[in-house]
């Protein structure tokens, strides 16, 4: 499991390292239309619908409008800022987070939180399919899961190639057959009746709204790093974030709103078949194979730099991706989807502080933009890096309380905005360490 060759020397078949611990050169980056189609990849799918049908059962068309609106503009924010930084330097958010706040094994500690939310997501979207196609093919549901869940797996271990591939088809498939599914049955009724319904649900909140649109993708804007360290420039970032998150946010998420007035209920797979039976089930399929391919991957990424930092271990991407595609199969197979809002709301107020300590420290307090300024020029990764930063532990535990606790605003956005400004201020006052006090990070 343990390997010490350059990541251009495991380059192929279950070696692929994908560059797990380094920089991507620029030799290896792609145009932004393949990344792109990748990013929108994660919202046009699946989980944007689940994420409305949930809108749907509880708030009216409008309000649900505004909370997409506050919560979209939240995500675009934190994707554009911190995947901007992963561009520039062309690292992961588990690596960058060694230099953007949290030091050597904190940066171990947020990869190991962010590792297990995307095993959750993983899951959660395992299981759904798993649902979907045995309703309509028969056989248990768990059976289902864990076929499903081990054929990603096998996506995911040749790396960011391999999944582009993949994108390139499941994305307009999905597009395309879902489109044909929604207008089929919106077509049963007279949109202005459905505009103007009333929900079938117990009545969400907007600031319960807003988090579950933020709290739903904020995973997938921390680790944006992941993807954009293969962008080319900031301006192929920003379109893609904003043209991803845009169209996914907004139209499927406020269709899956319509759907949830339309049939009344909240359950996607009763949604997705009773509208297109055979075609809903390559809808579901499509849609969970390009979402569910980054929560592998990028949890892989996480683990392999928490068993870097915690043990010296530099593990092959690759056989980690293979490893969590079990336990994230095992965890679909359970039935995790019973548990779907509570775990978005509980994403919604604790992976947000990590965004907003490592754009704080990148973008505004810079203790130890040094370091990795000096090695960018050189390609590779600083050779120090703090062990611990333990003022960006107290903010990550204190901006998370904040969210989770105020009474008042938007939680996610609370603990985004607390994370921030708690450690800019721990910056000002030299609290987040210096980059004299470095250890050696490889």
């Amino acid at each position: 499991m343990t390997s010490t060759a350059s990541p251009r020397a495991t380059d192929d078949g279950l070696a692929r390292d994908d560059y797990a611990l380094e920089r991507v050169p620029a030799a290896a980056r792609y145009g932004w239309p393949t990344v792109a189609i990748q990013r929108f990849g994660l919202l046009s799918a699946l989980s944007q619908f689940l994420l409305g049908a949930t809108l749907g059962m509880g708030m009216t068309f409008w309000s649900a409008v505004l909370a997409v609106t506050l919560g979209a503009v939240i995500l675009e924010i934190v994707a554009i800022a911190i995947g901007i930084a992963g561009m520039r330097e062309g690292l992961s958010t588990s690596v960058l987070a060694r230099w953007t706040g949290f030091g050597r094994h904190g940066s171990g500690l947020v990869s190991l939180v962010i590792a297990t939310a995307l095993l959750g997501w993983f899951g959660v979207q395992s299981a759904v399919l798993g649902q979907g196609l045995s309703s309509l093919l028969g056989g248990p549901a768990w059976v289902w899961a864990i076929v499903g869940g081990l054929a990603i797996t096998a996506i995911v271990v040749p790396g960011f190639a391999g999944m582009a591939w993949t994108a390139w088809i499941t994305v307009p498939a999905f597009l395309v057959l879902a489109g044909w599914a929604i207008v089929v049955e919106l077509g049963k009724q007279p949109l202005g009746d459905l505009i103007a319904s009333a929900p079938p649900g117990p009545a969400l909140s907007l600031a319960q709204g807003a988090t579950l649109v933020a709290g739903g993708f904020i995973v997938g804007a921390v680790i944006s790093p992941d993807m954009c360290r293969f962008n080319r420039t900031a301006r192929d970032v920003v379109k893609q974030t904003v043209v991803g998150i845009t169209l996914g946010e907004y139209v499927l998420a406020l269709v899956g709103v319509l759907l949830a007035h339309a049939l009344r209920t909240g359950d996607i797979v009763a949604i997705v078949t009773t509208t297109s039976g055979v075609i809903g089930t390559i809808v579901l399929v499509a849609a969970t194979l390009k979402t569910n391919d980054w929560n592998l991957y990028a949890a892989g990424l996480g683990i392999t730099n928490v068993l870097h930092t915690t043990f010296g271990v530099r593990a092959g991407r690759a056989v980690v991706t293979i490893i969590l595609g079990v336990v994230g199969t095992t965890l679909a197979a359970l039935g995790i989807a019973d548990h779907l809002v509570d775990f978005l709301i509980l994403l919604g107020v604790a992976i947000p502080p990590i965004a907003g300590i490592m754009v704080a420290e990148y973008y505004v307090v810079r203790r130890w933009s040094s370091l990795l300024e000096e090695s960018r020029a050189t390609g590779s990764v600083p050779t120090s890096a703090p062990n611990w930063v333990p003022a960006a532990l107290v903010i990550w535990v204190a901006a998370a309380a904040i969210g989770k606790y105020l009474e008042w605003g938007i939680p996610a956005l609370n603990a985004l905005l607390a994370a921030f400004v708690l450690y800019v201020v721990a910056g000002k006052l030299g609290l987040t360490g210096s980059p004299s006090r470095g250890k050696p990070s490889a």
